[in-house]
């Protein structure tokens, strides 16, 4: 279980650290690279665009990757996954800006962000059932923290990596090629990754399934067809961590740096604190999941993001290093809280024949609205209406979490080896 949990986790933490740093160099230097003729709050919706359209791809890797993850299994997808992903991050670290190939560097950079959304699509749901299908059932909660724990860890070394960058280089040196390093970095980490996955054999449960019975010829049919309920509520409930993490993460450090004036080290800064916060409290309710079920850790996290959308930008706005870093902790608690338990509690809600499709979909539908679609909300809300209407939405979006896991069942006992 070591060597599965490592492989589940490194996979994982490798591919969300690609997601990442393409979430913050939005926020920070893509409107200046690819947009520069834009007005600056132009340019920056434009940058959160591109960002928004890798979570409108992610769904379509999810059927994609979930097809051949039921058909065939899960190790082989979860390598091409892995490729697809690394190669088209690193790809972006050498693609010329604007101002060398002209309106060709925006479009490249969509394509590539596409094939990032792709990857991603098909990694999370492969990376849970991995843990999952492994794990002993008393345990799945702890086994399925080691995946959840990658969005984290990638997450801390992408913003550490950025925050090097901005401190030790000049302005003119990050914004001219300082960005494209982290991008770059990703050549070394997928040759790591793909060394620790090739090591493991595909899962029992599917193993299992596969020598008693035939797969389904289009898995996301079958899941549509017997499974709407659980498809549609599964992708409600994992709203409240995408939109607390990406408002949090990714426009609130366009937000402080750029509306109050932070400098943009002493943020990152700041977003390595709250990181921290979101990976221990990640594990811990993991953990707690086993003993607690999921469903009611789920419902406590998702009412403490509706009371949190409302404080978030009144803290941030007194301009504090220490509220601010309370402001961006509690949103990633929130996270935590929900997300801990979602590494099992999503891949519980569908039997093995459909369970990558159904886990996937589920997590990547929810990514569109809360990861995709939310920091553009926020940013245009915020220009419009003001910061308490941004809050506003955030609290919103907990409540539509809060009703959606308050309509699911507990699964903690359930038998992942049904069909």
């Amino acid at each position: 279980m070591r060597k599965v949990a490592s492989a589940s986790f490194i996979g994982t933490a490798i591919e969300f650290y690609d997601y990442y740093i393409y979430g913050t160099a939005a926020a920070l230097v893509l409107n200046e690279a690819f947009f520069p003729s834009l007005s600056p709050l132009a340019g920056t919706l434009a940058s959160l665009a591109t960002f928004a359209i890798g979570f409108v791809a992610r769904p379509f890797g999810a059927i994609l990757f979930g097809h051949f993850g039921d058909r065939v299994g899960r190790k082989a997808v979860l390598v091409v996954s892995l490729l697809l992903m690394g190669l088209s991050t690193a790809l972006i670290g050498l693609l010329p800006d604007f101002s060398t190939i002209g309106v060709a560097a925006p479009i490249l950079l969509v394509l590539l962000r596409i094939l990032q959304g792709i990857g991603l699509g098909g990694e999370w749901g492969g990376a849970a059932l991995l843990a999952t299908e492994y794990a002993p059932r008393e345990r799945r909660g702890l086994f399925a923290s080691a995946p959840q724990l990658g969005s984290p860890v990638g997450y801390f070394v992408a913003t550490a990596v950025f925050w090097a960058l901005s401190s030790w280089l000049p302005a003119d040196a990050f914004q001219s090629w300082g960005w494209r390093v982290p991008f770059l970095l990703s050549f070394v980490l997928v040759v790591i990754g793909l060394r620790i996955r090739l090591q493991i054999a595909e899962t029992p449960a599917f193993a299992a399934f596969s020598a008693k019975a035939e797969a389904a010829k289009l898995p996301i049919a079958q899941v549509v067809r017997r499974n709407p309920r659980e498809l549609l509520l599964g992708a409600g409930a994992i709203v409240v961590v995408y939109v607390m993490f990406y408002t949090a993460a990714t426009y609130c450090l366009t937000y402080t740096t750029k509306t109050l004036g932070i400098p943009r080290p002493a943020m990152l800064a700041l977003t390595l604190v709250a990181v921290v916060v979101l990976g221990v409290s990640t594990y811990l309710v993991a953990r707690l999941s086993d003993r607690l079920g999921r469903r009611k850790l789920v419902i406590a996290g998702a009412a403490f993001g509706v009371v949190w959308g409302f404080l978030l930008f009144p803290l941030l706005d007194t301009r504090n290093y220490f509220l601010i870093a309370v402001a961006l902790s509690g949103a990633l608690l929130c996270m935590g809280i929900v997300y801990g338990p979602m590494g099992a509690y999503l891949p519980e809600l569908f039997a093995t024949d459909v369970r990558y499709s159904g886990a996937g979909v589920a997590y990547n539908l929810g990514g569109v609205l809360g990861g995709g679609v939310a920091p553009l909300l926020v940013a245009q809300i915020s220009e419009s209406a003001g910061t308490t209407g941004a809050g506003w939405f955030m609290s919103g979006m907990a409540l539509l979490s809060l009703l959606c896991v308050l309509a699911l069942p507990e699964t903690r006992d359930r038998d992942l080896t049904r069909v």
